[in-house]
């Protein structure tokens, strides 16, 4: 929370200097909030190293780094393009850790194992599915499916109201298994 304040605070100091020369600032990270180097290039927070959005409009010749001419040295594109890339691609960010909110890490379908009677549901729906030809079972099925989504759905919204991030946690994963689900009865209804 500190480092937060700390990263708005000083957001706004360079808002108020570039105010002061006559510039507007840009937008905070929208990870952490601090304030963001300007530039065309991928920006990266200062602060949490976190990938911002490109700006709506780039200047295409500053971000490739090259003049403002229609005679432009392809290899000085292409390298400028690898760069960029190299900058940008996802196996870079593989290893970060997830974000977080209050401590509480992003909720995974493993975290409602202990719940073995949820755990004899989802089989047995997964079960049902498999065995199911006719539409009238598959009906069905999409019926649960979306009445548990839909009591999931309001059980998580009283778990963060009350401020209940691992019972909110928890509720996620089972959402998480139903989506699958949902994702293998619609995969059934697509014609081959």
């Amino acid at each position: 929370m500190r480092a937060v304040l700390r990263a708005r605070l000083g957001w706004a100091r360079l808002a108020l200097r570039g105010a002061a020369l006559g510039r507007a600032p840009g937008p905070p990270c929208w990870s952490c909030g601090a304030a963001l180097p300007s530039g065309d290039g991928p920006r990266f927070c200062p602060g949490c190293q976190a990938l911002q959005p490109p700006a709506p409009r780039p200047d295409l010749f500053r971000l490739m780094d090259c003049d403002r001419s229609f005679r432009i040295d392809p290899g000085q594109l292409q390298r400028r393009f690898r760069s960029l890339q190299r900058a940008v691609h996802p196996d870079r960010f593989g290893q970060r850790p997830p974000l977080e909110l209050s401590g509480v890490e992003p909720a995974k379908e493993t975290d409602c194992d202990a719940d073995s009677a949820f755990l004899t549901e989802i089989m047995e729906i997964n079960e049902k599915l498999a065995e199911s030809k006719n539409e009238d079972n598959l009906k069905e099925i999409e019926t649960l499916i979306k009445v548990q989504q839909e009591e999931l759905t309001r059980e998580v919204t009283a778990a963060f109201e009350r401020d209940d991030l691992q019972e909110a946690k928890k509720l996620l994963a089972k959402m998480k298994y139903f989506a699958n689900l949902e994702d293998k009865l619609k995969a059934m209804k697509i014609p081959s």
